[in-house]
């Protein structure tokens, strides 16, 4: 599985973004997808979950009711709207893939998902 993120800018604070995440070799429709970024000298952090059929989600705190994670199956794609940035969501977001973790289990196991794909750079001005 090849993943690639897109979608990523510069947004001032308060403005939103739309990243996608297109998948190819296979089929991910049955895998899980999430969304992680990384800030410079932080830690990978997950972001955001969705099941295979798209029914459960897991987002971490920092972002619930801002961002909203969505997959389109027919089209190998999932992805993340960002409302409402704010400067400390400025990282390199990245997509990944796993047939085995869940929602339930992404807080935990989200960082060593199977398939990842190269970021995208998402910079929140002031």
């Amino acid at each position: 599985v090849q993943l690639q993120a897109s979608g990523g800018g510069l947004v001032q604070a308060g403005g939103s973004l739309r990243l996608s995440c297109a998948a190819s070799g296979r089929t991910v429709s049955s895998y899980l997808m999430g969304w992680f970024r990384q800030a410079p000298g932080k830690e990978r952090e997950v972001v955001a979950g969705i099941s295979w059929r798209g029914g459960s989600t897991y987002y971490a705190d920092s972002v619930k009711g801002r961002f909203t994670i969505s997959r389109d199956n027919a089209k190998n794609t999932v992805y993340l709207q960002m409302n409402n940035l704010k400067p400390e969501d400025t990282a390199v977001y990245s997509c990944a893939a796993d047939a085995r973790i869940t929602t339930a289990t992404m807080k935990l196991l989200g960082t060593g998902m199977e398939y990842w794909g190269k970021g995208t750079q998402v910079t929140v001005s002031s």
